[in-house]
């Protein structure tokens, strides 16, 4: 859980863009490349991560290359007062990704991934084996338009815009 929060300045943006463009290199390196002293940066990363900026140091991994090209966002409508029901069944599927919590016609938004549309018809099937979930609504995406990025909102966030 973060534990501040605001805007970041300039050095931290430029440490976090560094540290994404050049994800395997240490704290000496990350100092040389910012012109900045080897303490400043573990100061500046152990900042960040105590306040929940940087979230994990994991490697990014694309499903597609491991065999799951489907990509599907999936909204589900749950039925009144079981959304811990409907969670707890989701944990149960591999293929999601993720789920966040939504306002709208849907109560919540799953990331899942299939081997094929075969398979994604199965875990869609499976979700609404749950009396948890009501409806699915389902969207393939077919291409990716913009990748995840965070480089432009570093930099707006350590120059903020006047309002």
């Amino acid at each position: 859980m973060p534990t501040a929060h605001g805007p970041l300045d300039d050095l931290d943006g430029r440490l976090i863009a560094t540290m994404r463009t050049h994800p395997r290199v240490g704290l000496t390196e990350l100092a040389r490349l910012l012109g900045v002293a080897r303490g400043t940066v573990q100061a500046r990363v152990d900042k960040l991560v105590g306040r929940g900026v940087i979230g994990d140091f994991g490697p990014t991994i694309v499903p597609a290359e491991m065999g799951y090209p489907i990509l599907a966002f999936v909204s589900l409508q749950i039925a009144q007062g079981r959304l811990t029901e409907a969670v707890q069944a989701l944990e149960s599927v591999p293929e999601i990704l993720e789920v966040y919590g939504t306002s709208g016609q849907g109560d919540l938004l799953c990331r899942v991934v299939a081997r094929s549309t075969v398979q994604l018809q199965e875990i869609i099937a499976r979700v609404l084996s749950s009396p948890a979930v009501q409806r699915t609504d389902t969207t393939i995406a077919l291409s990716t338009q913009i990748p995840y990025r965070i480089e432009p909102l570093l930099k707006s966030a350590a120059h903020p815009r006047p309002e």
